[in-house]
């Protein structure tokens, strides 16, 4: 709503005209100075300033040209010859041996090593280095106070359009090996000019792999072969398999055909207990868990639908993004999904149907990482949205353990394999959380930042001691914790059974109690309506007493008033009438006052008995 005023004048209220003309100034003010005032003012004082008279310079800097440093290994098989001598010639090489064992030098310098040769064996019969001297006595602990960690080595993607680091693998004999899957994950696709390799890193070499893994569609996951260094498998973004001997080259040495194969990314890979080591299985959007045989990678040897209605409709079907194995369970696996439901299933079951035991409402989101522990492997670790949980198999209703909401989303999470009670948590933000339930329960018990760039990946190895974690433009840092984040505490795997259990059975009356609170909260309605219903026949019962006693009320006023009436006419005191007037009114109001409170004192006590009823 628009508001206006307009205020009018006329030009004669404005007052005279102003009129400026052009003439010589004039002195209108003369103010000399006052000697008093002079004593109240300080003058300045000199000073020194320094001013520079040289040219402005700017600092700049240059690095070097980096230079790619190589090792290579040479094998010595012959060697020490003289000149004159040709080590192929075995007529050469015994003359020449006969000539220096005559040689009296040589003889001293045999007889000198013979003196210290035995001087050491004699030491070694006096003090038997395999025997134990000092039994009982308990080792000294050096753990370090305080959790650390120490940054060791920082490997970066070499090629020029950077690639998020997808998975991370360590080689199982011990070796500094690791495995790196590269690949770019987002709606945009993938340019032309991208690489499609992963590497095979030496932790002690930064600057350049050891060697690069090609294959047909960039890799979304890699593994080693838990028996065999050597062999690796690798799931595909388009859906594909590809198995590679690092004995025989970068190319794989089989690939699954694509027909046969994922419909959707193969997002996880894992080698399956075998007689023969060479099983894995594999997960995908396509809502797909395939078994398959690397020495046959022609089809795969076993196929279930991730269908919860066990119809096996592909259309129905959970979308895969993390698995979890045990070799101690060979024939137990557990899915993690994108809809954050885990499916445990059972390989060796008769049925598709019966494959997929029971599910866990793990999350809001995907579930991001899922593995179980290496000390007890019924307890599962899951991540997704903001929070990673610790679940028993044998209970579905709720997480045994949960760690509170994180401000940042978390993308990927591991046990630690040489203490039960030791997981790694990565995020979105760049930091790292290490969790140790043995000293704090409430919160982690190291936090770091190690990019501003989101971490993606991340992975310890067998001992402990290495964890590496993978960012989103490729960047693998690796991080040596402190001891006393890998060394196994006294009585720790006693502790860790009856930890869980503990945890387990709060989990379980808690989920008691739950279903007992919705249960009286679905029948509350009923009970509510019923007691409803009570009182509104109280209500009209209470009305229908007041009208009942209106109408009796004004009943006996009216016998009274005609009683009045007659008596006035018979010639009594108009003081003595309006007095038994009085008196007949008050005692038909008490009348009408013990009817009502009898019957209140009745409806309270149905009520009471109502309340009594819906209480048993």
């Amino acid at each position: 709503m628009e508001m206006s005023y307009a205020s009018t004048k006329k030009r004669s209220e404005f007052g005279r005209q102003c009129m400026f003309t052009e003439r010589a100034s004039e002195l209108l003010v003369d103010l000399p100075p006052d000697p008093k005032l002079a004593k109240n003012f300080v003058g300045k004082k000199f000073q020194d300033a320094a001013t520079q008279c040289a040219p402005m310079m700017a600092e700049h800097e240059v690095n070097t040209i980096k230079r790619k440093m190589e090792s290579r290994g040479m094998n010595h098989l012959e060697g020490g010859w003289p000149k004159d001598v040709d080590p192929l010639d075995g007529e050469q090489k015994i003359k020449f041996q006969n000539k220096v064992e005559r040689d009296e030098d040589y003889r001293n310098t045999i007889v000198n090593i013979g003196n210290a040769l035995e001087h050491c064996i004699k030491q070694n019969n006096t003090l038997c280095l395999d025997n134990i001297y000092f039994e009982g006595e308990e080792e000294l602990s050096f753990d370090d106070v305080y959790p650390s960690t120490k940054t060791i080595n920082v490997f970066r993607d070499p090629n020029d359009i950077k690639r998020t680091a997808c998975h991370l693998s360590w080689s199982p004999d011990g070796s500094d090996k690791l495995a790196v899957a590269y690949s770019k994950l987002g709606i945009q696709g993938t340019p032309f000019e991208m690489s499609l390799d992963s590497y095979i890193w030496d932790i002690e070499n930064p600057l350049i792999p050891e060697m690069s893994l090609k294959p047909a569609s960039a890799l979304l996951c890699l593994e080693f072969n838990p028996k065999d260094s050597q062999t690796l498998v690798g799931g595909c973004y388009n859906g594909q398999l590809a198995y590679w001997d690092t004995r025989n080259g970068s190319r794989p040495v089989d690939t699954t055909p694509i027909e046969q194969s994922h419909r959707e990314p193969a997002f996880k890979v894992i080698w399956n207990q075998s007689k023969s080591n060479t099983e894995c299985f594999s997960a995908s959007y396509d809502g797909q868990v395939l078994w398959w045989d690397v020495r046959k990678l022609n089809e795969p040897v076993d196929t279930l639908v991730l269908d919860m209605s066990k119809k096996g409709n592909l259309e129905n079907a959970l979308r895969a993004v993390s698995l979890a194995y045990a070799p101690t369970m060979p024939s137990n696996f557990m899915v993690g999904t994108e809809e954050g439901l885990v499916v445990a299933g059972n390989r060796n079951a008769k049925t598709q149907a019966e494959k997929l035991v029971r599910t866990y409402a793990a999350h809001h989101g995907p579930v991001y990482a899922l593995q179980r522990n290496f000390f007890d492997p019924k307890m599962f670790l899951t991540v997704g949205d903001w929070r990673a949980c610790v679940w028993n198999e044998n209970f579905d209703q709720s997480a045994v353990m949960s760690t509170e909401y994180q401000p940042s989303y978390l993308t990927d999470g591991c046990w630690s394999p040489s203490r039960p009670y030791v997981f790694f948590i990565c995020k979105m933000d760049g930091t790292l959380d290490i969790w140790d339930f043995m000293n704090k329960h409430n919160g982690p018990t190291l936090t770091m930042q190690i990019y501003d760039e989101p971490l993606f990946r991340l992975r310890v190895q067998d001992n402990g001691q290495f964890l590496a974690c993978g960012s989103h433009l490729g960047t693998i840092t690796l991080l040596e914790v402190s001891s006393g984040l890998y060394t196994l505490q006294h009585n720790e795997k006693k502790t860790i059974s009856a930890m869980f259990a503990q945890q387990t059975r709060r989990a379980q009356i808690l989920t008691t109690k739950y279903k007992r609170r919705r249960l009286k909260e679905k029948n509350q309605p009923l009970q509510d309506k019923e007691y409803g219903q009570r009182m509104e026949d109280f209500a009209q019962r209470q009305e229908a007493m007041i009208i009942k006693a209106e109408k009796e009320f004004f009943e006996i006023t009216k016998l009274e008033v005609r009683k009045i009436e007659n008596k006035v006419s018979n010639g009594d005191s108009i003081e003595k009438r309006v007095q038994e007037k009085d008196t007949s009114t008050l005692s038909a109001i008490e009348q009408l006052q013990e009817l009502s409170l009898k019957e209140s004192e009745d409806v309270k006590a149905t009520g009471v008995n109502s309340i009594n009823t819906m209480q048993r």
